[in-house]
């Protein structure tokens, strides 16, 4: 039985050391970049974008844009309903979030920006959700003005101020993710002033549409 045992035993270690049997070698994938484009602060000189865009150091206004996410700004700003599609990493967020606070900026210069939901973002999933929460919180972040709001509405939304303050301090870490002035984060709030920007998933913004509260 030993004898046996010490030739099973040298059969197998042949047989894992033989390439390809436990895993193959690297892989290297190669794609070429996305072709680039102008800037912000180029799309603002020409009267695109509006020129408080250049105030949001976050969207890096300076830093040359895809060529795909200038036709998006391009065609959104002009006015016409567009689909976006492309790869992976190629910044499909921005070809929409762009638009929507270059309209929500333009509001402002003209006094006509109050409360109420402008644009409204809907995700399958909560996760989602809550990624782009915590991308437009880094945006306002060191943004000066606190007149443009957002705000996400989900089954984990809490009904009042001070619930939802203390769940987001549970969550979060306040020090590195501190509450934003922008930002509404109860139902209580949403309800009284509506925030501009407001991300849902499709179930809780069919409740919405049905709840006389909610509307």
């Amino acid at each position: 039985n030993l004898l046996v045992s010490s030739l099973f035993a040298m059969l197998l270690r042949e047989i894992l050391s033989s390439d390809g049997i436990i895993s193959e070698g690297p892989y290297i994938s190669m794609s070429d970049s996305f072709e680039k484009d102008r800037s912000i602060k180029q799309l603002t000189n020409e009267n695109i974008l509006c020129m408080s865009m250049n105030k949001i150091s976050d969207l890096h206004p300076q830093r040359s844009l895809y060529k795909h996410q200038c036709e998006a700004v391009e065609k959104a700003t002009s006015g016409k309903n567009l689909v976006v599609t492309t790869g992976t990493g190629s910044g499909k967020t921005e070809c929409f979030l762009i638009p929507i606070i270059n309209q929500l900026m333009k509001e402002k210069e003209n006094g006509t920006l109050d409360s109420g939901v402008r644009a409204l973002l809907v995700y399958p999933m909560n996760a989602l959700v809550n990624d782009q929460i915590r991308r437009l919180r880094e945006m306002f972040a060191n943004y000066p003005d606190k007149d443009i709001t957002f705000a996400k509405f989900t089954g984990e939304t809490k009904e009042t101020y001070k619930d939802a303050k203390k769940q987001y301090e549970d969550i979060e870490d306040s020090e590195d993710s501190p509450l934003w002035e922008n930002e509404l984060i109860s139902r209580e709030q949403m309800r009284n002033t509506p925030p501009n920007i407001l991300i849902t998933n499709y179930a809780m913004l069919e409740y919405m549409l049905l709840r006389p509260g909610d509307n």
